[in-house]
């Protein structure tokens, strides 16, 4: 799968599954990851300390692996958007995007790269390109870039309306932590009132044919979501998967050996 195969099937209605990469850095990496059914993977560079070069090193292991590498970046900003498609990314994730302002930038950058300044404004705000064949470039040019807008406040869900108006949205995230902190509940993803709020998101950009993406972390709730339409599935971490694998059989392990000392707990991990 590439970057416009994902998009298809979303746009035919179908399903996606992918993961948050938040320790995994060597490329060698990606062949085991291609084993494990995913159909994309979101490396993260808000939280997690990689440097540029380590990030297009871990780009290039995708390369022929079927799944769809896109980065968070830090911040929504076009300069980390081109950095992280000339790196290989096949897609970005911008976080904590609150204006029309900030996500024009985001999706400019992402669908019309390399043209920039007043003309990719014009573009945005008019439809208008330098020339029809300045237009077909473009597009051939970045088909396979997915652009992914984070609403992760309070105040970006009051603008998500306004938000979901902009042309070249391919799908929302949630980040759990980040939205319940400005409700008020942190971390209190059972909370009526966090819920209450994945679904006005949710219900929003099915109007406006837009899938959602919601990072959640265990089985039981990823599901919840999903029976509720985030059809964009984002599960968990590479992290916290190998820690849950690794508890769950050791703990079998222990078990039969009669071994009653303290098992490993949760992972504490959020990003």
């Amino acid at each position: 799968m590439n970057g416009e195969e994902l998009k298809r099937r979303l746009e035919a209605g179908g399903i996606v599954y992918g993961t948050m990469l938040s320790t995994s850095r060597n490329p060698r990496w990606a062949e085991p990851m291609a084993g494990f059914g995913l159909d994309y993977a979101i490396i993260d560079m808000e939280h997690s300390p990689r440097g540029r070069s380590e990030v297009a090193d871990f780009l290039a292991g995708f390369g022929m692996s079927g799944v769809v590498p896109i980065v968070r970046i830090p911040i929504p900003d076009s300069h980390y958007v081109t950095m992280a498609l000339d790196a290989g990314a096949q897609g970005v994730l911008a976080p904590y995007c609150e204006t029309v302002e900030e996500v024009r930038e985001v999706v400019a950058a992402a669908k019309w790269r390399p043209l920039k300044g007043a003309l990719v404004r014009r573009v945005m705000e008019t439809g208008e390109f330098p020339s029809s064949a300045t237009r077909a470039y473009l597009e051939e040019r970045n088909r396979n870039n997915v652009c992914i807008i984070g609403i992760e406040s309070v105040p970006a869900v009051e603008n998500l309306e306004d938000i979901l108006k902009v042309d070249g949205i391919d799908g929302i995230f949630v980040g759990p932590n980040d939205l319940s902190i400005t409700l008020g509940i942190p971390d209190q993803t059972d909370h009526p009132d966090y819920e209450a709020a994945l679904r006005r998101i949710i219900s929003t950009c099915k109007a406006h044919d837009t899938p959602t993406l919601i990072h959640h972390t265990n089985v039981e709730t990823t599901v919840k979501w999903l029976k509720e339409g985030a059809r964009f599935v984002l599960h968990t971490t590479d992290a916290r998967a190998m820690h849950n694998g690794f508890r769950e059989e050791f703990t079998a392990i222990r078990a039969a050996a009669g071994d009653v000392s303290d098992a490993l707990g949760e992972s504490t991990e959020v990003i």
